[in-house]
């Protein structure tokens, strides 16, 4: 399922911090520069109902869930609300367990190839590479190397439209992207016009990888 959303702009939109009442404008402007994967962090206001807004407006054209999924409880409220994706800073494997018996996708967050491979037993279904700024793209290289060619790796932390191409270059998948995208209290406008730049710089990218 994860896959089929990132086949053709696999970026993961954070909007950390978002509001119920602009998560609709926010998401349409996403949507609209080509993003089909987002996720509502759930240290974020009201959540569950920015959630649930967003899954409504969208439907099945987008997969819509949550970020900061710390424990397995959770990952029955984000679905309840209509989330498909559970997204975490760490991997914890009641969390992805609790994820893959809800028919969720799983993208857990990572460090280590211990913890990779940890987490795949587990069930998840993509590799958050966490943080980026401290990874890089030497070892996103050699877990390219060990990790199934059909798993994304996903970076997030420190991602920019300038800093894409070395790590698709060392065998990055796709991205998720926080505050260089969406940072609270930005205007669908302003939102807009940052997802281009990375849609564009994706495209860019892509064509010569």
């Amino acid at each position: 399922m994860l896959n089929e959303y990132l086949k053709d702009l696999p970026l993961i939109a954070i909007l950390r911090g978002v509001q119920p009442s602009e998560v609709e404008s926010i998401g349409d402007a996403l949507f609209e520069a080509g993003f089909r994967v987002i996720e509502i962090p759930l240290n974020s206001p009201d959540p569950l109902v920015s959630i649930e807004k967003l899954s409504t407006r969208l439907g099945g054209a987008a997969l819509v869930g949550a970020g900061t999924v710390l424990q397995p409880e959770q990952v029955g409220q984000v679905r309840d609300a209509g989330g498909r994706i559970i997204v975490s800073p760490n991997a914890k494997p009641a969390v992805i367990e609790a994820t893959a018996r809800a028919g969720l996708a799983s993208a857990p967050g990572v460090a280590t190839p211990t913890e990779g491979f940890a987490a795949l037993d587990a069930g998840a279904h993509a590799l958050k590479l966490f943080p980026a700024e401290a990874i890089g793209p030497k070892v996103v290289k050699a877990w390219r190397a060990v990790v199934p060619a059909e798993v994304p790796l996903m970076p997030v932390g420190g991602i920019s439209p300038d800093n894409m191409a070395e790590f698709v270059a060392a065998g990055a998948t796709g991205f998720g992207l926080g505050s260089a995208l969406y940072k609270a209290g930005m205007t669908a406008d302003a939102v807009a016009t940052n997802a281009k730049a990375f849609a564009d710089a994706w495209q860019t990218v892509s064509t010569h990888s």
